[in-house]
Formats: structure tokens, sequence, C-alpha cells
């Protein structure tokens, strides 16, 4: 008889245990956020990393009740700081600003990269995601990419294309549209932007792929001449602008994607909810209309395991382009 009340009392001990685990997200869920959420930006200040991400921290503050904190965290093309990030406790207390770079391309670029970018994080929601622009100095033969494409051919690696550096997305899009055209260009790297368009403009490199917020004002002033977009509809900034696959290429289609994650274990109740404020957030029009100046289109509709899944394939994709262009970082 004993052994049947021992019995019986350890499975209503397991049972009750089962319950309040099964309860315990919940409660969690329900009582989060109760203090401020540091947002992990993995760049340096300024530019659109910055505002899209600061923009979102305050709107999320308005939304949650509780200061949203940005923290930017630069080095090692955004690895450093989400390496950083994706070890902070699973609490919902510590949002990670993931891109293209952090979550798929990096893995092929770094040689030890020190987070998993499937296994380390929880998928929460995309937030934009940002198209380049293919532009040339205007005194150079081609004033097309059909003609671009043309004079590669008949001259392999004598067309310069500059770069923000290895492995940036300005470098990756460039091996991406050698691909999809079937040309060979030589590679000028840059230690950042500004510099590879200044020689641009003095005529030292011939084209570039760089994002709409950095290039238009340039296209505007006729500084440089834009001949694609690799976006997968026009732009509203640049209507003029020809998408690569109305042009032939839509294998050359690129975009710089951004999105919200958590550490690994994060229950996923504390996940759905930041999901649900994150969609409200970008619906914003204070939202809209900075995605709409950087030239960006909002990821409205992805998250949770959308949002793995498109990580994931991005991950295979930019593995080939990074293993083709032959880059490698320490």
């Amino acid at each position: 008889m004993d052994i049947l009340r021992r019995a019986l009392l350890r499975g209503l001990a397991a049972a009750g245990a089962l319950g309040m685990a099964s309860l315990a997200p919940a409660a969690i869920a329900s009582t989060w956020p109760s203090k401020p959420i540091t947002f992990v930006v993995p760049f340096t200040p300024g530019g659109i990393t910055d505002n899209v991400s600061r923009m979102l921290a305050k709107k999320l503050s308005e939304q949650l009740g509780q200061s949203v904190v940005v923290e930017n965290r630069p080095g090692a093309g955004g690895s450093i700081g989400v390496e950083s990030a994706s070890r902070q406790p699973p609490d919902g207390y510590t949002m990670i600003y993931g891109t293209q770079g952090t979550h798929a391309a990096n893995l092929a670029l770094y040689k030890n990269l020190r987070y998993d970018p499937v296994t380390d994080f929880v998928p929460v929601h995309a937030l934009s995601a940002t198209p380049l622009i293919l532009v040339v100095n205007p005194a150079r033969p081609f004033q097309s990419v059909a003609e671009l494409v043309a004079y590669a051919k008949a001259n392999p690696g004598k067309v310069n294309f500059g770069s923000a550096g290895p492995g940036t997305g300005t470098h990756l899009t460039a091996e991406l549209f050698q691909k999809a055209a079937g040309i060979k260009m030589t590679h000028v790297p840059y230690k950042g932007s500004n510099p590879a368009l200044n020689d641009l403009v003095a005529g030292n490199v011939d084209v570039m792929f760089d994002y709409p917020m950095v290039v238009m004002p340039m296209i505007e002033s006729g500084k440089l001449r834009p001949l694609a977009v690799t976006a997968k509809a026009r732009l509203s900034i640049a209507p003029q602008v020809a998408t690569v696959a109305e042009l032939g290429y839509p294998g050359a289609e690129s975009t710089a994607w951004s999105a919200v994650f958590l550490p690994a274990k994060t229950p996923p109740e504390i996940a759905r909810k930041l999901g649900d404020e994150i969609a409200r957030a970008i619906a914003s029009p204070e939202m809209r209309a900075i995605t709409e100046k950087f030239g960006s289109t909002p990821l409205k509709d992805v998250r949770d395991e959308r949002l793995g899944s498109m990580v994931k394939s991005e991950m295979i994709r930019w593995r080939e382009v990074v293993r083709q262009s032959g880059a490698t970082l320490e």
C-alpha cells in the first residue's frame, strides 16, 4: 500500500511540475517587459542601419512602455556584436539587429565565426530589404547594362568595380552580377563606400554597386549614371532606373535585409509578443517614411519560421557567391 501511495504521490508531483513548467513561459510573457530592453546593433552609428534601428527602438519604447536602448557593438562585419548578444540570457531583454551579412554571408566569409546563425538565435521579425544601384562614371563608354556587359565580355578583366571592402554587400552584389551576366570584372576594394565612390567619380574605377541613400545625391547631381537597381521592382525614389530582371538578369537581384533576433531558448511567448509589436512598429507612418527615404521595402510578413527559413536560404545563396569570389576574412 505504501508503495502504491508513494507512486501516486510521485505521479501527482510530476504532473504538478509539468503544469508549472507549461505555465511558466506564459507567466513570464505576461509580465514582459518589466525593465529596459537592450537592442544590440552590431555596426557603427550613422547611415541606414542606425536610423532604422533607432526609429524602431523609439516606436517599441512607446508601444511597450519600457525603454528600448540601442547599443552599438561594431566589428568584424557585425560578427562581434552579434556573437556577444547571442550569449546573453534568453529572457527577452536583449534584442539583436541581424542582417544578410551577419546571418548569411559571414558564415562563409569568416574562418572562425563564433556563432551559428540558426541554432544560436530565435528569429522574431524581419524589418526591411534594401537593394543596390549599379552606377558608372558618366565618362565611361557604356550607357546601359547591355553596353557594359558587351564591353566586359569583349575586354575580360578590364572593367574595374569598386566596393566598400571585401565581403561587403557592395562587393558580393557585384560578384552576383558577374555570375548572372557571364562576365569578369576586376575588384578594387576600399575601406568604406565614401573613398570608393570618390574614386568612381574621379574616374579611377569604372562601376560600383551601392545603396540608394548613398548614391542618389551623386545621381541627381550628374556625377554618376545609374544603370540598374537590384530590387524586384523599380524604386519610388528613382523610377527611371530599370531593375536587373527587366534588363534580363533576374539572377542578379540582391537586397541587404535586416531583422530582429533573440538569443536561443528565449520563451516563444516573448518572441511572439515582440514580433507582434515589431509588426505594429514597421507599419507606422514614421517607419514607412524612413524606409521609403532609404529606398527600402518593409518586410511585413516575414517572421518566426518564415524568417528562419529565409536565413537558411540566404546562407546557401551567399555561401556560393563568397566561394566564387574567393573572399575570406579572419
